[in-house]
């Protein structure tokens, strides 16, 4: 690109749903950095619908790498395209965006990786779900030892009954399946929450509804510094359990859905003075599992968050114009991909 230019020129691969959430929706909210440029589909009747939109249409791949106004590509297609549209498009001088998961599996994004060090293009994943406010909310929570103590264990879950959406979702040789559709971005959001080395994974798949991919899954993971995390994504639950699920040594953290209704039960430090007294459960008694006696606990809103600095754009348009870091690192990219191959096999 002209570094004195303002603005940098994107064209997009794929205009389903993600690539018109780019096109009409994330791009244009960064129009003092970017614009769009035109698109491409190999779907006839998504060309159709975007020329009906004032969007200029490409009539091939080919004619986007030729155009030497492209600084960059977005690449929004089936995760099974993306290694060979993303390393066609670093060879041909143009920058990439690639929709996750970037790749099928760790061993094709590292081809994609060795040819951004080849060419000398950027690469970034859009990991979009590091800047939800829910996310940000429990990254305050877990940061902040103040709000729980020190977290131990961390319980992220979403959950619909819907099914495996969409058409090329419930194939195998696409890429489908919620491990590589749900999973790359609660694996994402995990292991930039928790600094620390996996030292084990198991995982349980399902298919109740009878694809050859999965419908869902619940993956159990334990990590170095003795963090556990449950992660779960399923797809026939009619009704769902929170979203976040957060113990510390010295409270609990529930986050209930996106729209951050939840709170915090913190000790306040009277345990030793108040115990409880055991109570009827069912035809027993417990003292173990009765309530906190009052004074013991306190009811605590959720922190306020402390959002992200930058968006995922403005940081790409740093990334390529001023050579700033990546918020979304390529290694931690492939850390996720890692998990995901473990998981998958």
């Amino acid at each position: 690109m002209d570094k004195n230019q303002a603005k940098l020129n994107i064209a997009t691969v794929g205009y389903g749903g993600m690539g018109t959430y780019h096109v009409h929706g994330l791009i244009p909210a960064e129009s003092d950095y970017l614009q769009v440029v035109g698109t491409y589909d190999i779907d006839m009747d998504r060309k159709e619908v975007a020329e009906e939109t004032g969007t200029y249409v490409y009539p091939s791949f080919e004619a986007i790498l030729d155009d030497q106004e492209v600084d960059a590509i977005l690449i929004a297609t089936p995760n099974d395209s993306h290694k060979d549209l993303a390393i066609r498009s670093m060879q041909a001088g143009k920058h990439v965006i690639c929709e996750k998961p970037v790749a099928m599996n760790t061993q094709e994004f590292d081809e994609m990786l060795a040819v951004a060090k080849e060419t000398g293009q950027v690469l970034m994943v859009h990991q979009n779900r590091r800047w939800d406010p829910d996310f940000l909310q429990v990254k305050e929570i877990f940061d902040q030892r103040q709000a729980i103590g020190d977290v131990f264990q961390i319980e992220s879950r979403v959950h619909g009954a819907n099914g495996i959406p969409g058409d090329w979702r419930h194939l195998k040789a696409h890429g489908g399946g919620m491990v590589l559709d749900w999973g790359i971005h609660l694996f994402d959001q995990l292991l930039w929450l928790v600094d620390s080395p996996i030292k084990s994974v198991n995982a349980d798949l399902s298919y109740i509804l009878g694809d050859e991919v999965d419908d869902g899954f619940m993956a159990y993971i334990t990590f170095e510094n003795g963090i556990r995390a449950l992660v779960e994504v399923g797809t026939s639950n009619f009704v769902s359990l929170p979203r976040w699920y957060i113990k510390g040594n010295q409270g609990t953290a529930i986050i209930e859905d996106w729209e951050m209704n939840g709170r915090i039960v913190k000790v306040t430090g009277n345990a030793v003075e108040n115990k409880p007294s055991p109570i009827r459960a069912g035809v027993g008694l417990t003292k173990t599992m009765a309530p906190p006696v009052d004074g013991v606990t306190e009811t605590l809103p959720l922190p306020e968050i402390q959002t992200v600095d930058t968006s995922f754009y403005k940081n790409f348009y740093d990334v390529v114009v001023h050579g700033a870091e990546p918020i979304v690192k390529n290694e931690q990219v492939r850390q996720v991909m890692q998990l995901i191959d473990s998981i998958l096999k």
